[in-house]
């Protein structure tokens, strides 16, 4: 696919998906959702990449803030809701376990671990996106809210799943039921942040921690704990306690876990083969 609405390219063992829209401050459409699940699958089969990072086009001053206004004002005009959504639409992440099957839920199925660098504003879907990433960086001071009670729209795309899951029941209440502003530091102090950065450091701190996450974990390790994590949200602990002690006879017998003894014995970098 032809990308328009995003920019995509590799910074060393990373692929940085950039929400590009800058004439509509990085504003969602169904084309952008479009090209953004066919970068995602672009990253996900090259062997090159090791983590993926999504952030939002500089010079549209926020990361995402939401649906773009002219679509949500045809929708409110139709009566009628329409994402924009072909069913041609590449579907990575699909395939893993129905659970994942969905849209934004996608993410759970990836091997490879997803970094939201929220750079500016995140709002209505733009918060969905960065709620489903796996890691969340923030520039300081970046605006954020659900906004669908302003349009008198549902929790949209399964925030009303993750949120609590990520913050807890009372914190999500209270952002969910008001659609209230809050800032990148109250979201750090809720639980939802790793990490509040400068805005001018955003970008060169999440791919430094992209890069070690990338040299330190195997793409194994890395790929099954994903997996156990999101999966174990959805099962009793005897069954991710067995399902762990299965994986590991599995993993032990490929050829990273032997190089990761020999890289720890010799006091040296691991050099990872990526087993599939």
């Amino acid at each position: 696919m032809e990308f328009n609405t995003i920019n995509y390219r590799l910074v060393d063992q990373s692929a940085v998906i950039e929400l590009s829209r800058p004439s509509r401050n990085n504003a969602w459409t169904g084309r952008m959702h479009s090209e953004y699940r066919s970068a995602l699958q672009l990253a996900e089969q090259d062997p090159v990449v090791r983590v993926i990072v999504v952030t939002g086009d500089p010079a549209g001053k926020t990361f995402c803030p939401g649906a773009d206004f002219a679509a949500l004002e045809k929708n409110a005009d139709n009566a009628q809701y329409d994402d924009g959504i072909r069913a041609d639409i590449a579907k990575p992440g699909y395939g893993k376990t129905p659970h994942f099957d969905a849209t934004f839920a996608y993410h759970f199925g990836l091997s490879k671990p997803v970094i939201a660098a929220i750079n500016g504003a995140a709002a209505g879907v733009g918060l969905v996106l960065a709620a489903f990433a796996d890691l969340r960086f923030a520039a300081a001071g970046a605006k954020f809210t659900t906004a669908h009670g302003r349009f008198n729209f549902p929790v949209e795309y399964g925030l009303s799943w993750i949120l609590p899951r990520l913050v807890g029941v009372t914190q999500a209440n209270d952002v969910l039921l008001s659609s209230r502003l809050f800032t990148a530091e109250e979201a750090m102090s809720m639980g939802f942040l790793n990490r509040v950065v400068p805005a001018e450091d955003l970008l060169p701190q999440v791919l430094d921690y992209a890069a070690t996450l990338a040299q330190t974990a195997s793409p194994g390790s890395v790929r099954e704990s994903k997996r156990q994590i999101y999966s174990d949200l959805h099962r009793g602990v005897a069954a991710a306690v067995e399902d762990s002690e299965q994986t590991l006879r599995a993993m032990v017998k490929q050829v990273d876990a032997k190089e990761g003894v020999d890289a720890w014995m010799a006091k040296r970098p691991p050099n990872w083969r990526g087993n599939e």
